[in-house]
């Protein structure tokens, strides 16, 4: 009966989360305004107390920070989108150009692409040749405007959500402290919620920083090296470190690109991915382990599923907040005694072996 009860409750548990991540996979266009507005209060909560604190009231301080924060995501969109919009439009043309800078490469590749059709073709020859069947894909123009409009959409709503967290005080610390009977269990509530607060917040302010840091460093350092359009790369490079592991490889890549095509020389071109490698390397190894508590770093093979995760049910939107996800995943873990397996297991092994203080 007991083996019974336990085989019953795997079920549930399987059912659930499928059912979690089918819910997710569908309602990503209200889900994910929502996750952002709270990791973005999150983000912000250590500075919002320090400014109540120093006695300005909670709307006060909560108006003030997000509007800093729509400001400054309206001037990345401002300095870097009609830059980024030219480079869309210029896309086979910047082809070209990169095709006949590699031609030397490109030939090996067009020879194995060729050997490669002339098999595809002699095999649906010799299986009756079946037709191809061609769906018709939506505008580019169309595509990109719809893009535009849910984006704004989402990050108008996690603004406005992110507004009232912030300017709401200790209102859901009250709620939280009311919706329990016992005193014992209103403290170990408040605890618990103070210190997952605690840990995430002071994480992704500090990880911002840093982020922040890196995007001036690398603008500095490309653009030293006559890269055009460095300050472009500074924000990407910004964006970017907040996808552990893959973020740094595609902005190396993307960087590559443009030097190759921008520099004449081939070789001189190879400095500047080589720079934004080592700084972000640089940055992976020393920096980010130095400032952040050895406690909140994860595991990287959690890391890298939940990244693959999460940009295959959200696309770049689900990538980019994976990690601070997986993060606040993983401190909720470390307080509840049922979940403190799965919380060890997300955790990096030197983290595992050191006890909390």
């Amino acid at each position: 009966m007991r083996e019974d009860i336990k085989a019953l409750r795997r079920s549930v548990s399987t059912l659930t989360t499928i059912t979690i991540f089918v819910i997710a996979y569908f309602a990503r266009d209200l889900i994910l305004p929502v996750m952002l507005g709270c990791l973005i209060a999150l983000t912000l909560s250590p500075i919002n107390r320090y400014l109540q604190k120093q006695g300005l009231p909670a709307a006060v301080s909560a108006v003030t920070l997000i509007l800093l924060a729509a400001g400054s995501i309206a001037a990345i969109i401002f300095f870097a989108g009609d830059t980024v919009r030219t480079w869309s439009d210029d896309a086979p043309n910047i082809a070209r150009e990169l095709k006949y800078k590699l031609s030397g490469v490109t030939e090996a590749i067009d020879a194995v692409k060729d050997a490669s059709s002339q098999v595809e073709e002699m095999t649906a020859a010799s299986a009756g040749g079946p037709q191809a069947v061609v769906v018709q894909q939506p505008g580019l123009l169309n595509s990109a405007v719809t893009l535009a409009a849910s984006s704004a959409t989402s990050i108008s709503v996690a603004l406005i959500l992110a507004l009232f967290l912030l300017a709401s005080g200790d209102l859901f610390y009250v709620k939280l402290v009311q919706a329990f009977p016992t005193f014992s269990a209103k403290k170990h509530a408040l605890t618990m919620v103070y210190d997952i607060e605690r840990r995430v917040s002071g994480y992704l302010l500090t990880i911002t920083l840093i982020n922040a840091g890196l995007g001036v460093i690398i603008a500095s350092a490309l653009w030293l090296v006559g890269l055009e359009y460095a300050y472009i790369w500074g924000i990407a490079a910004f964006l970017l470190n907040y996808l552990p592991i893959l973020g740094g490889l595609i902005g190396t890549l993307l960087v590559a690109v443009h030097a190759i095509i921008y520099f004449d020389s081939f070789s001189y071109a190879l400095l500047a991915p080589l720079l934004y490698q080592a700084l972000t390397a640089f940055e992976a190894q020393f920096v980010t382990p130095y400032l952040v508590s050895k406690r909140l770093e994860l595991n990287t093979v959690a890391v890298f599923l939940t990244v693959v995760l999460w940009a295959w049910l959200w696309g770049v939107a689900g990538a980019l907040v994976a990690v601070p996800f997986l993060l606040v995943f993983k401190v909720i873990c470390d307080k509840i005694d049922s979940l403190k397996v799965i919380g060890n297991f997300l955790g990096a092994a030197e983290a595992q072996t050191r006890p909390e203080p």
